[in-house]
């Protein structure tokens, strides 16, 4: 099998995001013959059925990245014991029109990072019901959950506590073990 292509959305828009840091984290780890691409969600608008059918570019250019990845790698804020709406928003448009979700059978796995205590364990509860209705098989083990985090990352956004950056590698694998072993994905051969 090809080298596998990882696609990390990140559930925030803020410029100092704590998981856009981890997601970087992320990528300095990802394991050999895999590779850690990050997409930016800025200028996706706000999802509405009337306009599913003529797709806004910045969304197509969304789903065309979901499509052409093995595996989705999403790192989520918690807002109101919930995902963040910017992350629920990409969800929504790349799952339509009805039928034609890009979602589909996409291996997938969820960290998180908060200044709180819990480190987004609602949040990503919340966002693996959301995949199980997407039909997306979902790494279970280890769970990331950065609490904290201004404790965990310098000031220049790197994630300094190795305990997690052991455990952030050890979900990577998990991923790429799944992206290969995945009956649903829809990968094709090069």
């Amino acid at each position: 099998m090809d080298e596998i292509k990882i696609l990390g959305i990140v559930g925030s828009l803020r410029k100092g995001s704590y998981n856009h840091f981890a997601l970087k984290a992320a990528q300095e780890l990802v394991p050999d013959g895999a590779v850690l691409k990050l997409i930016e969600l800025h200028g996706i608008p706000v999802f509405n059925q009337d306009t599913e059918m003529a797709m806004p570019a910045a969304v197509l250019e969304l789903k065309r990245q979901i499509l052409a990845a093995d595996a989705i790698l999403f790192a989520t804020p918690e807002y109101n014991y919930s995902v963040a709406g910017v992350l629920k928003n990409v969800i929504d448009w790349a799952s339509r029109p009805y039928g034609e979700s890009a979602w589909t059978g996409k291996p997938a796995a969820l960290m998180g990072a908060s200044t709180g205590n819990l480190g987004t364990a609602r949040a990503q509860y919340h966002l693996r019901q959301i995949l199980v209705s997407l039909d997306m098989p979902t790494v279970n083990q280890p769970e990331v959950m950065i609490g904290n985090a201004s404790q965990r990352f310098d000031p220049e956004g790197r994630l300094t506590d190795e305990p997690i950056r052991k455990n952030i590698q050890t979900l990577l694998a998990a991923l790429v073990q799944l992206a290969k072993t995945s009956p649903t994905n829809t990968r094709q051969p090069a």
